[in-house]
């Protein structure tokens, strides 16, 4: 497990009471219609970071596109058009740049008026911020349009991600939660489709199309939001006990309000929220106050520059540009590698986020990195005798094949850890209190990371050329350092007996007597009235609020 304490967890009583429950969701008909919505209003929000992502990528085989944005240069006599460099940096980085901004204010957000009112405003940013970038007149106007769809998309991704873990069975939570980012590929292989059949229109609205279709898996949350429950969790941590015990019965006992295992779930939850709000502030400083908060932000922090710095936006958003260095030209043998591409990553995204939760997440990480990183060594041989040839005057068919290979090898590795469990394993190692603002923190370095690695690519692709790899196998070799000696195991626990891994073992344990006594002695599930202290800082002073929990 490293060379560090990972932590301790508390006894999962409810874990094994939910292991023994046999019967499928599917069977289960107020859990299966719970399901049936989840997917399009917060596991299908990463669609839209999907489709614009490869929506970028493909746009850069357009020429309108190329003409409308770019520059002029000769090319053996012939005039050909080119947005490269700086300009194709920022452009592709501007969405990350917007979710930057977004980040401070969103956990804020979320709290004040819950997670299904946070994912229909950031919907209504992308929105607007698609038509923007459909109708755009210039340069400027784009790059603001795709600021406007950044800073929506953490809105979405914060309370969805959240949502679903909140929402969802215990038993079929991590599953739930790592299809969050299998999404991302629904969206990538729409985009990829739609660019590949607009590439043929002439004129502008070979672009500006696909730009303005990016708005409908917003339209569709927007609409859908509201027929979803509340997070259970948000409504106990607003005093709305009866509402949230209303919702854990339909659904997770499918109406028998006399489930031993709601009743238990109930005082499981109000227990551990309640020892959160005792030593929690709600600021941002929580989130450095303590030696467990200090470890969860910084795995947040460097999963948020992992999921980015791992080689993954040179093939996401320059996948055009690699095909050119390695001697493929045409517009499209381009478009058909980078479709066949998607589809494949959607292929074993999918059915690696259903498997990889299975298994340790510890592992899992490990797996998926080594993986990258025999991948990019195996790829930067291949390219390097490929760009040889060329320069020489002649091809080298089989280095081609080889960098083809590997390039559509590297979605499988990538996708075990940085993709199936970048979200379940925020979601699990964050308590409720601080959820929001660990998976801003993520989503912070995530951003920022992006914008680095999309501005920087371009520039380091043109200066270095395949040398520029030697990058990413650096920074693969970091993460694989970092998962053996920080990342702890969450695998096989409810979020409340995850809530306390690396706190004092009393307050696990605390909450872990409440849900026996309930579970043995049996109750209302309601629990006990108790008064929670929630303090505030007011005029320089802390005092004390007393509020029921």
């Amino acid at each position: 497990m490293g060379l560090i304490d990972l932590g301790h967890e508390a006894d999962p009583v409810l874990t094994r009471v939910v292991e023994e429950d046999k019967v499928k969701w599917w069977r289960k008909r107020n859990l299966r219609l719970l399901y049936l919505l989840l997917y399009p209003t917060c596991m299908g929000i990463e669609i839209t970071s999907g489709f614009d992502s490869q929506m970028i990528n493909g746009l850069q085989f357009i020429p309108a596109w190329n003409k409308y944005f770019g520059t002029s240069s000769l090319v053996k006599g012939k005039l050909v058009w080119n947005v490269t460099g700086s300009l194709l940096g920022i452009i592709n980085a501007s969405y990350n740049l917007g979710a930057i901004l977004a980040v401070p204010v969103v956990p804020w957000v979320a709290q004040k008026v819950g997670r299904r009112w946070s994912i229909f405003i950031g919907s209504g940013f992308q929105c607007v911020g698609a038509v923007l970038q459909a109708f755009s007149q210039n340069t400027a106007m784009y790059i603001i349009a795709r600021m406007t769809l950044g800073f929506g998309i953490v809105f979405c991704i914060v309370s969805g991600s959240a949502m679903l873990g909140e929402l969802s069975y215990p038993k079929e939570r991590p599953i739930m939660t790592s299809m969050f980012n299998a999404s991302w590929f629904v969206g990538s292989l729409i985009a990829a489709g739609i660019v590949v059949k607009t590439a043929n229109i002439h004129g502008d609205w070979s672009w500006r199309l696909p730009s303005i279709l990016q708005a409908c898996p917003s339209l569709v949350q927007m609409a859908l939001v509201f027929f979803l429950p509340e997070s259970p969790r948000y409504l106990i941590s607003k005093d709305r006990r009866e509402e949230a015990f209303d919702i854990l019965v339909h659904y997770h006992a499918e109406g028998d309000r006399e489930s031993v295992f709601v009743k238990a779930e109930m005082v499981q939850i109000e227990t551990t929220i309640k020892i959160e709000l005792e030593a929690s502030k709600l600021t941002w400083m929580d989130m450095i106050r303590t030696p467990g908060m200090r470890r969860r932000t910084f795995i947040a922090a460097a999963m948020g520059l992992y999921t980015q710095w791992s080689g993954n936006t040179l093939i996401s958003f320059y996948l055009g540009k690699i095909l050119v260095m390695i001697g493929y030209t045409d517009t499209y043998t381009k478009t058909m590698i980078n479709l066949g591409n998607t589809a494949w990553s959607f292929i074993n995204g999918t059915i690696i986020a259903i498997i990889s939760p299975r298994f340790k997440r510890r592992t899992m990480f490990l797996i998926g990195a080594i993986g990258m990183l025999c991948v990019y060594i195996s790829w930067i041989t291949a390219v390097r005798y490929s760009v040889a040839a060329l320069d020489a005057g002649t091809t080298n068919k089989a280095a081609g094949i080889a960098v083809l290979f590997f390039i559509y090898s590297y979605s499988p590795w990538y996708n075990i850890g940085n993709n199936a469990l970048a979200y379940t394993y925020m979601v699990e190692i964050f308590p409720y209190a601080e959820r929001s603002r660990g998976i801003s923190i993520e989503q912070f370095f995530v951003r920022g990371a992006g914008f680095f690695t999309t501005y920087i690519n371009p520039i380091g692709m043109d200066g270095a050329g395949w040398k520029f790899l030697f990058m990413y196998i650096a920074m693969i070799c970091c993460e694989i350092l970092t998962i053996y000696f920080f990342y702890p195991e969450t695998q096989g626990r409810t979020l409340e007996e995850l809530a306390f891994l690396f706190e004092d073992e009393s307050f696990a344990d605390k909450a872990t007597m409440a849900v026996e006594k309930e579970m043995h002695q049996g109750g209302d599930g309601m629990g006990e009235h108790v008064e929670v202290v929630e303090k505030r800082p007011v005029a320089g002073e802390e005092i004390g609020e007393k509020r029921s929990v």
